[in-house]
């Protein structure tokens, strides 16, 4: 390898955010996203919609990622691409734009997990922001995946706990429909959990084998504690919305804590790293701080824009796999599907 800098351009468009950013070697220089309000009257992504909104959103958006790089595309050395998993029309958009862009400009092709890159996030390059070592646990909660990976390297991965049915993201947009909040609700049961007593209304956790996850029976839970209460009064949401969207959270960040708790057990790993959209949730970030002093472990949380869905995340592992010389050529696939 020479001395000379690495730069990477990313593209991320596995749902409903087109993304692109430049990295510099491991520093992000830009990290552009078009977010898709098209989706939020329908209650959640319509894929038809996602994929016609990245079509019209990429170029714009790798255009305004590279000035406010400041670097010109004849100067990238390779492109990466998230390959999946995510929405097949919206994964195709940006993996045919990364393959006739590496083509055209004669550069190397990198496909990339979007899964690893939420976990391989925390080693962006960013002032404040320390790196776990290897090996470290990593917790990674969206809207559409619920896992705890045990990180031995970069690209050594092994998933221990995952979810059995829903992921928690669909648990909290779920849980904020049914109290007719709009999509995507998981941020305002978070902001209104901020206010509300979270043992107000006591929630079953369910009973799970080992390190794994269920969502789908609390959300019926939720549903038929809901329509009970309004069926005897109108007005209880109105009237109790702090408290039930705390006791929800409550009861969500339990379930989440109980399995890591026993991971840190069972494999004797105290580094916790934690990502994904659901990582932004102000209760889950605090109770992990809090179990950082209890339990004397040390805990991993990405910068707010690096937890939602990003291209950062996509160029951070792109670097990682450039140095390796992992690089794919214009017949790999984009999948819906795809394990670590």
């Amino acid at each position: 390898m020479t001395d000379k800098p690495i730069y990477i351009l990313a593209i991320e468009s596995s749902c409903d955010d087109t993304a692109a950013a430049v990295l510099k070697n491991g520093k992000v220089l830009s990290n552009i996203v078009a977010r898709q309000s098209v989706h939020e009257e329908y209650g959640g992504v319509v894929p038809e919609l996602a994929s016609r909104a990245h079509q019209q959103n990429i170029v714009p958006v790798i255009d305004v990622a590279l000035k406010k790089a400041g670097i010109t595309r004849n100067e990238l050395n390779a492109i990466a691409f998230t390959q999946g998993p995510g929405l097949m029309g919206s994964l195709l958009v940006g993996s045919s734009f990364a393959k006739s862009m590496a083509l055209a400009l004669g550069i190397p092709l990198i496909a990339v997990n979007h899964m690893q890159a939420h976990i391989l996030a925390h080693f962006i390059e960013e002032e404040g922001f320390d790196k776990p070592d290897f090996p470290f646990l990593a917790m990674t909660i969206s809207g559409g995946h619920t896992q705890i990976v045990k990180v031995n390297s970069y690209f050594d991965m092994e998933v221990i706990g995952e979810t059995t049915d829903d992921a928690v993201g669909e648990a909290f947009d779920k849980s904020a429909k049914i109290l007719g909040l709009p999509y995507p609700g998981g941020p305002l049961i978070d902001k209104y959990a901020q206010e509300g007593n979270p043992k107000a209304f006591p929630f079953t956790k369910p009973k799970v084998d080992g390190l794994n996850f269920s969502f789908s029976g609390l959300k019926t839970q939720i549903l038929y504690f809901v329509q009970k209460k309004v069926a005897e009064n109108p007005d209880f949401i109105e009237e109790n919305r702090n408290d039930i969207c705390a006791s929800i959270q409550y009861t969500i960040i339990n379930i989440l804590m109980d399995k890591l708790k026993a991971a840190v057990k069972e494999t004797g790993i105290n580094q916790v790293a934690i990502g994904g959209g659901v990582s932004a949730n102000s209760g889950i970030r605090n109770t992990l701080k809090e179990a950082e002093k209890k339990y004397g472990w040390k805990s991993f949380i990405p910068k707010f824009e690096y937890t939602t869905d990003n291209a950062a995340m996509i160029g951070i592992v792109g670097y990682h796999k450039y140095l390796e010389g992992t690089f794919n050529d214009v017949t790999v696939t984009s999948k819906a599907r795809i394990s670590l």
